[in-house]
């Protein structure tokens, strides 16, 4: 019995006794024989796998931990910028309500702006398309997917914000210089659309602490060496 050479692939090539069978006896050692170097050979080829498996999974988790880590710093004053924001927003409203009550825009500059956080998720993909979650423990695997799950909520929750507070500064982008002569319409539109804005951004403050919580578990469970 051996090995043929057959590319990547390992095959078994068993060969028939060099000896004429006689008896049952000479036929259950043969047998035997068979049979113990067949599973020695699956056992060596299972253990190499399996040493690769775990050297992929182990890759994997060190990577992903890096990229958490780096995401977890960008994360840092995303929420007071949000309550900056938040904030901002109000003191358009104040603005608009004065303009539906006289008619003019008061001094000042209306303000509606938003930043997406840019997210690292290269080990995360890269995982998946290796397949090497699938050699983690599975709490493992499931903490991994917590997070970046919530990653990914966010950032959709980010993009929409910002379409918002695009949709809102379609209201006064036409004017240009003109922004004094807003009418009460415009005015009132601007406010539904702030209106908008201001909901989800309580839905991304709400992820960014919800995201903020798992970065800081995870990383206070693999602290850095």
């Amino acid at each position: 019995m051996e090995n043929g050479d057959h590319g990547d692939l390992p095959v078994l090539d068993v060969h028939p006794p060099h000896e004429p069978v006689l008896n049952w006896r000479d036929f259950l050692i043969h047998l035997f024989t068979i049979t113990i170097g067949l599973l020695i050979a699956v056992g060596i080829e299972g253990c190499v796998e399996w040493r690769e498996h775990r050297h992929l999974a182990n890759e994997a988790a060190a990577s992903m931990t890096d990229e958490i880590r780096s995401n977890a710093k960008d994360l840092q004053g995303v929420s007071s910028d949000i309550h900056k924001q938040q904030a901002t927003l109000k003191e358009d409203v104040a603005m608009l309500k004065q303009v539906l009550q006289t008619g003019k825009l008061p001094h000042g500059t209306l303000s509606v702006h938003f930043s997406i956080t840019d997210f690292d998720e290269v080990s995360w993909k890269t995982a998946q398309s290796t397949g090497a979650l699938a050699f983690m423990p599975y709490s493992q695997a499931q903490e991994f997917s917590n997070i970046y799950n919530t990653q990914e909520e966010l950032r959709t929750a980010e993009h929409q914000a910002a379409r918002d507070a695009i949709v809102s500064l379609g209201t006064i982008a036409p004017m240009e210089d003109n922004k004094d002569d807003m009418s009460p319409a415009d005015a009132k539109t601007m406010m539904t659309n702030i209106g908008i804005l201001q909901g989800q951004l309580l839905l991304v403050d709400a992820l960014v602490t919800d995201l903020d919580g798992e970065y800081r578990k995870y990383l206070a469970a693999h602290p850095q060496d």
